[in-house]
């Protein structure tokens, strides 16, 4: 085992989406452990970088595409002591082994790639189906670094969750309870969407049982079609934020939830990284012991019922019906959600 120096400098490079950014921050209070001493830069992409703005373990924060890498480094000396890389894409390998003694990954089925690697990490078969933190963890687990501590973590500033609050103070005003739906997956990946008609069962169950409350519709581009049809059939006690607001305030919205309810995409990551009470609907071909929110104290994941033998991407997720995302949203709603809170603060 590897004994890495208390005052190492290493460089993380993830190039990934918000989900998948967001699976690695445990990977980096880990490292900050250890490394109390060291520097910890990151590299993400561009569009996904803010994701990690505010995270107090990293040092320096940038960003880096696969084109881009193919241009950096080449006049620069070996700076850091580690770089780990995720994903395989060669450029970023490269990259890496330019300006860092040690380069750290998953095998990249290509022998010259994996020649530049100091530690090329076996990626986890199909039939392993780790979660997708403890498959991050085992990059720099291969410079010793360990920890037990699974939690994904996201920081709103103070200015933000103010501006999130007047924003929710004018779409819903007197609002007791705030209940967050988000509606849709990126387009790529709609398989994975529950049927709007079953948000609309499921809103109008919320507002009848609890007359105060308003329904928040979140997401991006993608969901302002549907944002403004589930508000047609359950009228005016629907808030629009879809399309609206970008990630940073998004997120700060969602912390302001009492409940969330969404489908298996980035806000969903970012409500397990902020730790509000949460009903995640997972697909069959994405299950739930894979992406879940780990150390989550209010989560109720609901997988697709059907086993995994019989499943594939044109398996609809309308075979989770609105009596199971009902259930679990109303135990929630019931829950002490400072419990929760505490716990991610």
């Amino acid at each position: 085992m590897t004994a890495i120096a208390p005052n190492a400098k290493i460089l993380v490079i993830n190039v990934a989406r918000i989900g998948d950014t967001l699976l690695t921050t445990p990977v980096l209070r880990a490292i900050r452990a250890v490394c109390p001493a060291g520097w910890l830069e990151c590299l993400a992409h561009p569009k996904r970088v803010s994701v990690l703005e505010g995270v107090p373990w990293v040092d320096r924060l940038g960003v880096v595409t696969p084109k881009r890498a193919r241009w950096r480094g080449w006049f620069s000396p070996r700076t850091w002591d580690y770089a780990i890389v995720y994903g395989r894409d060669a450029p970023l390998i490269r990259y890496a082994a330019r300006i860092a003694h040690k380069v750290i990954a998953f095998e990249q089925g290509d022998s010259a790639l994996d020649r530049l690697l100091w530690r090329a990490v076996p990626l986890p078969g199909q039939r392993e189906q780790m979660h997708v933190v403890h498959e991050h963890q085992l990059l720099p687990a291969a410079l010793g670094i360990e920890t037990d501590d699974y939690r994904l973590a996201y920081f709103c500033s103070d200015v933000e969750l103010e501006e999130a609050r007047v924003w929710l103070a004018r779409q819903a005003p007197g609002a007791a309870r705030l209940v967050g739906f988000q509606v849709a997956s990126f387009p790529t990946k709609s398989y994975r969407d529950w049927p709007l008609e079953n948000f609309a069962a499921l809103g109008r169950r919320i507002l009848d049982r609890y007359p105060e409350s308003r329904l928040i519709v979140l997401g991006g581009g993608e969901s302002v079609e549907r944002a403004g049809r589930l508000r047609q059939q359950l009228g005016e006690r629907v808030a629009i934020a879809a399309g609206q607001m970008n990630l940073r305030q998004s997120a700060a919205l969602i912390r302001h939830l009492d409940l969330y309810v969404g489908v298996d995409t980035g806000p969903t990551h970012l409500a397990g990284a902020l730790g509000v009470p949460m009903v995640a609907l997972y697909h069959c071909f994405h299950r739930a012991h894979r992406l879940a929110p780990l150390g989550h104290g209010l989560l109720r994941a609901i997988d697709h019922p059907r086993p995994d033998i019989d499943c594939n991407r044109g398996v609809p997720m309308s075979e989770i019906g609105v009596d199971t995302v009902w259930e679990a949203a109303t135990e929630l709603l019931r829950a002490r959600r400072n419990d929760a809170m505490a716990y991610f603060s």
